[in-house]
């Protein structure tokens, strides 16, 4: 079912750094904004987005498939930033590196077993009950790989929208609430995986071998695919299915500045609530929202190239993403299933 909702209002007392910042709407109130959470969200700039984003799409990386060399340094590069950043490691044995076993075929067609790596950080909460539950920030850091050259001698899928522009905006993301003096009260988790081309491997690993229980991970946000098409427009798929959807609205409403708008799933023929990682969680029940700019022309083609990246637009919905994950962090209770969404979409115990 969905909700009308009326033009919100933000009514802001003090410095700009939101410190005094009461969220208003008809049916609906924000968190205050803490000191600093503002000048926090300003910190994600093209520019920076842009860097990080060329290191992940570099030639360098292989196109990153599942496995490559290119994806092992996609990934210890990914947890060298979750190192600077001060994240406690989430990963296999103290480390920000997870691995799981796949099967692929060998010299003379043997089937042989190898790893493939998800890299995952923990920023603590500050708040001694509620940092005991999490707000999950996903993407998948992996792409489709190498294939035959083309008329240019171009064999490199570099996926910088898919999904370069999703592990920038978790990076970015991250990098935000880390250079916060007071975090939030629930704790985060930021997760890269691997293996989503191939059929969501590695948040199926993640969410059957996860480092704190699900049932104390509140909502999911998963970002696949956030750098091309409308300047102005995000799909947030899944909003009918919790009030996620409802808290997705409210904050885009008391962010105009970003100039985003959250729209509901305008292709539902394509069952794209399926096909990325964020459902995985829903299976454990998790509520959650996909963010996804609609596919190209240059989907799984040569290029998807950083160069074609609107970083003004990836980074303000880095910044929308950014400021609903505070309010999830910070509010008193937890996201809400739509029941008839939980009955389909959740499997019975």
């Amino acid at each position: 079912m969905k909700l009308r909702y009326l033009v919100a209002k933000l009514v802001c007392i003090g410095a700009v750094s939101g410190s005094a910042c009461a969220q208003e709407q008809a049916g609906g109130r924000l968190e205050p904004l803490g000191e600093g959470v503002s000048a926090a969200a300003a910190s994600i700039t093209p520019e920076d987005y842009l860097r990080k984003l060329g290191v992940i799409a570099h030639d360098s990386m292989g196109g990153r498939d599942t496995p490559s060399p290119g994806l092992e340094m996609t990934a210890s590069w990914i947890a060298s930033e979750f190192e600077r950043m001060g994240l406690v490691p989430a990963g296999d044995d103290r480390s920000y590196v997870q691995r799981y076993v796949i099967e692929t075929d060998g010299p003379d067609q043997f089937r042989q077993s190898v790893s493939a790596p998800n890299v995952a950080g923990i920023l603590e909460g500050s708040d001694p009950l509620l940092k005991e539950e999490y707000v999950v920030f996903s993407a998948h850091m992996d792409h489709v790989g190498i294939g035959t050259p083309n008329a240019e001698g171009d064999s490199i899928f570099n996926g910088a929208d898919d999904d370069g522009s999703g592990t920038t905006a978790v990076l970015e993301i991250a990098e935000a609430y880390a250079s916060l003096a007071t975090k939030p009260k629930r704790s985060m988790i930021f997760l890269l995986v691997s293996g989503e081309e191939k059929g969501l491997w590695g948040s199926a690993h993640f969410t059957e071998n996860p480092p704190v229980p699900t049932d104390r991970m509140v909502a999911n946000l998963n970002i696949d695919m956030v750098g091309r098409n409308w300047p102005d427009t995000i799909a947030a798929i899944g909003m009918e299915h919790s009030d996620l959807g409802a808290t997705l609205r409210l904050t885009s409403e008391v962010h105009p500045e970003l100039g985003m708008t959250a729209i509901d799933d305008i292709w539902p023929e394509e069952r794209f609530y399926f096909r990325s990682d964020h459902y995985n969680f829903a299976l454990k029940g998790v509520p959650v929202l996909f963010f996804f700019n609609g596919t190209h022309a240059d989907y799984h083609g040569r290029d998807d190239e950083v160069d074609r990246i609107d970083a003004d637009k990836a980074v303000r919905i880095s910044q929308l993403i950014f400021y609903l994950g505070y309010e999830l962090a910070m509010r008193p209770d937890r996201p809400r299933w739509n029941p008839e969404s939980r009955r389909q979409i959740v499997p019975a115990p």
